[in-house]
């Protein structure tokens, strides 16, 4: 049963990740995961620091008209944000709304990428 289990649950973590990070993942997408754990993948294209301990990082088109956010809390991530706009990020977390925006909260630094 353990031998059957391990395999069935990678699966699922890994399908998770591979459609939040293909190149047609959609807002229809996004909607059917909230509450879900994945990653979301697209370039960072503004990004606002509201506070010490919050950094918000829009993907996909700049703000007002982002697709996504990677909302960064807490002090335990370090970004360079003077070289952010155009990276490639990723980030894990739960897809979630804020104020009627898609948004992905990291506070861990095992969360997020940049290429």
């Amino acid at each position: 049963m353990k031998k059957i289990l391990l395999p069935a649950l990678i699966m699922v973590v890994f399908a998770g990740k591979a459609s939040a990070q293909s190149k047609g993942f959609t807002m229809t997408d996004f909607k059917a995961n909230i509450g879900k754990t994945g990653t979301l993948c697209d370039t960072v294209y503004s990004y606002k620091a509201v506070s010490d301990t919050l950094t918000l990082l829009n993907l996909g088109a700049a703000y007002p008209r982002q697709k996504y956010t990677i909302a960064v809390k807490g002090n335990k991530i370090k970004l360079d944000l003077s070289t952010i706009k155009g990276k490639h990020v990723c980030a894990t977390g739960t897809f979630e709304f804020f104020k009627g925006q898609p948004e992905i909260v990291a506070d861990k630094p095992e969360q997020i990428t940049v290429n």
